[in-house]
């Protein structure tokens, strides 16, 4: 990739609007998401972020405004952008009935890969599904099925991976699991943009992050410059007592199930 390529965001949106049978979705977005950071969208359900992901992914036509990803238009050069992207929708797309390796093993052959058995390992090992490669899917627990779809989607080493809100419907236990899969995915260099409706996920995960609201972005930044937008608060000694997540974590553990475990449960 030349260095010029590299100092552009991996995501350029401006003025982004679409509207569905007279109802307006998005009434002008912008944004940019930079190379390698962990981007959420965050908004409340019929926000507009699954439109905004369609849109990015080339499956929708905006009414209007301008969207590059990876430097290439999504309207005029859509095929370049989808060589460049990957995209894991709400519910895992894994055929249960196949083993995660023979998952794995078929989307590497679909994509012309060479060594798609070794390159199926490998993603098996890299998402902590080694112990489990030769069961079948359907035996998953849904944060194993979750973590075998995003490693579906690496194969071809996608620049970018949109997460569009992966962690719908998952336990507490699953959605840490599908945590951990993110970040391993910043952490090598991978553009994540993620949408959200759970405040905690984007807390957690995000670089940056970004409020869907109204068919807008009304605002965008890391989550210390959020918190700067409120009123410094009012210090007064309270008695801390745990939350419910704080007594469930220290129970169950760090909510990293083993593979026997999940096969057990």
């Amino acid at each position: 990739m030349s260095s010029a390529l590299l100092a552009e965001p991996a995501i350029h949106v401006q003025g982004l609007r679409k509207s569905y049978k007279g109802a307006t979705v998005l009434q002008g977005v912008d944004l940019d998401v930079e190379r390698g950071e962990i981007f959420a969208l965050l908004g409340s359900n019929g926000a507009g972020k699954t439109t905004v992901v369609k849109i990015l992914a080339t499956l929708l036509r905006a009414d209007s405004g301008t969207a590059d990803v990876n430097g290439f238009d999504v309207t005029e050069q859509a095929s370049r952008v989808r060589d460049s992207i990957s995209l894991t929708g709400q519910f895992a797309a894994v055929d249960e009935v196949l083993t995660g390796r023979e998952n794995l093993t078929l989307i590497a052959r679909l994509r012309h890969l060479p060594d798609p058995a070794g390159r199926a390992d490998e993603l098996l090992k890299r998402f902590s599904l080694a112990d489990a490669g030769a069961r079948r899917a359907g035996a998953y627990s849904g944060g194993m099925r979750r973590r075998l779809d995003i490693a579906m989607s690496l194969i071809g080493d996608p620049e970018v991976i949109f997460l569009d809100e992966p962690t719908t419907g998952l336990d507490p236990e699953a959605r840490i699991e599908v945590w951990h899969a993110v970040r391993e995915l910043a952490s090598q260099g991978t553009t994540v943009f993620l949408t959200t409706q759970y405040l905690d996920e984007a807390e957690q995960l995000a670089d940056r992050i970004a409020i869907l609201h109204g068919g807008r972005i009304i605002v965008t930044g890391t989550l210390d410059e959020l918190k700067q937008l409120l009123p410094p608060a009012h210090v007064e000694y309270v008695d801390k007592r745990p939350t419910l997540e704080d007594v469930f974590f220290a129970v169950v553990g760090d909510g990293r199930t083993t593979d026997l475990e999940e096969e057990a449960s």
